[in-house]
């Protein structure tokens, strides 16, 4: 069962840091403006 909660953490993981770089590059769009 243990292998499932850290293929869940991996996929949080990812997503966050997917959602980082997209908040990341529409800051810099804004400031480019």
């Amino acid at each position: 069962m243990w292998y499932f909660v850290w293929i869940l953490g991996l996929m949080l993981a990812s997503a966050f840091t997917v959602l980082n770089l997209v908040g990341l590059e529409k800051q810099i769009e804004d400031k480019s403006k």
